[in-house]
Formats: structure tokens, sequence, C-alpha cells
């Protein structure tokens, strides 16, 4: 990607960053094997905004570990910014997933003993490169803690770390995002400060998010929806409104 501008969406023409083929994945052996998924293949455009849902043991988290390559199918191929990762070995996993991967946890997975600022540029200092300031004072009037940079995770609100979280995930301009439940663990007013910020991400600079969510709320800002139940993929559409959702959620259910 490169490094001196954020990625136009509209000129890349939303070409495919993430897709999945016909991905399967097993744990267990015998009449003790549960199939966590059972054949998804998905396709995910640069510069968009994704949601996936399910109902609790759906697969959805899987999913986003698989697609990420913190997991790796039982079958199946996943190929993320026109990489196979399935010819990587973990050296080249964990390589990729620096380079070209952000991540949202839903408990945001700050550095106790680092400021903000320090916790935004980690994924940089990691791999001994320097922030790009403008970039970097991009992403701080986003997320809106440029009065917040000296203050350690302890000192700062949930919403503020989770902000922290989603400028980390952002700094090194990665290929995709995932989110895990990055809302879970807030309030609704910190909630829609998140949501607000990764919409503008993909609007903005044109980041990719895949987000899982069991949030109707949350996905109602997504620019698409895949709901997963027992493994497949169940529905997979435009996002309507929160109460749009709802009711697809109870359908699928």
């Amino acid at each position: 990607m490169n490094d001196s501008a954020p990625l136009d969406a509209a000129a890349d023409g939303h070409r495919p960053i993430v897709t999945a083929a016909d991905v399967r994945r097993r744990y267990g052996e015998g009449t003790a094997a549960v199939d966590a998924l059972a054949g998804v293949s998905l396709t995910f455009e640069r510069g968009r905004f994704n949601a996936i849902m399910g109902p609790s043991g759906s697969g959805k988290s899987t999913l986003m570990h698989i697609l990420a390559g913190l997991d790796r199918p039982t079958s199946g191929s996943v190929v993320l910014d026109d990489v196979d990762l399935g010819t990587l070995d973990d050296a080249d996993l964990t390589q990729l997933r620096r380079e070209k991967i952000g991540f949202i946890f839903q408990f945001f997975n700050l550095i106790p003993t680092l400021n903000a600022e320090e916790n935004m540029v980690l994924p940089l200092s990691i791999a001994g490169r320097e922030p790009d300031q403008e970039w970097l004072h991009r992403l701080i009037e986003t997320v809106d803690l440029s009065d917040r940079l000296t203050h350690r995770p302890a000192e700062l609100s949930g919403g503020q770390q989770q902000r922290v979280a989603v400028a980390r995930a952002l700094i090194s301009r990665p290929a995709v995002v995932f989110a895990d439940e990055p809302t879970g663990n807030l309030d609704s007013v910190a909630s829609e400060e998140v949501l607000q910020t990764l919409r503008q991400a993909v609007d903005e600079f044109g980041q990719t998010v895949v987000m899982v969510t069991h949030d109707a709320h949350a996905a109602s800002f997504a620019d698409r929806i895949v709901v997963l139940r027992d493994g497949q993929v169940a529905h997979d559409g435009p996002c309507g409104s929160e109460e749009q959702i709802l009711e697809l959620m109870k359908e699928v259910g």
C-alpha cells in the first residue's frame, strides 16, 4: 500500500481485498468433531464496511480469525491483498498481519505502561518504522484525542481507550481492519463515537473494515451484512436500518 496517501477507494473500484473460498474449520475428530465453518465462500471489497453477525456458535469469530490469518482453515483458501494465506508459514503470516492487517478488540488490548500516543504508534514501533506525522495527526484529530495523548490507558475512559485502539489499527494504513465486537464493552455514547469513527475511516480514508458484532445498531453502520448460521452463510446483502437488521436476525435465527 502507498505510504504517502490513504487508499482512494473510488479509484480502486472496490476490487476484492479478501476472498474466502469454501472455507471449512473442523475441531476435534470422529464423533466428537465439530464443524465451526462448513463451506463459507465470501468476497470483501476494498473501501467497504462489512458486518458479520450470527447467533452464538454460528462461526463468526472463527471466520474472522481465519480471514485475518490468526487461525488456519481445515480446508479451503483465503486470499488477502493478493496473498494466499495457505502458502505462508507462521513467520510469514506474522509479517503479513503486521504489514497488512489492523485489529480492534472488545477489550482494547492497550499496553498499560504506554501513553495514548505510544499505543497508537505501537505497530510501527514494533516494525522499527517512524510514523508519518501528517497521518498520525490526522488520526488523532479523527479519534478526537489530542488532549489525551500523554494519558495512560488507566486514565482514559473505555470509549477513549477504544478510540486509541482504532487509531492504532489504522496507523499503518492496513489493507483491512478486523474489528471483533468493538463496541461490546462500551456504553451507548462511547459505542456511537467508535462506530462513527469506523464509518469515517471507510468513507474518508477508503479503509476496509470487517466487523464481527451481535449488535444490530452497530451493524447498521455497515454497507453490507453477512449472517452466519451453523457455520454457513445464511444471508449476504446490503445493510438496512437497525429495525430491519433485528427482523432479519429473527428470520435467520
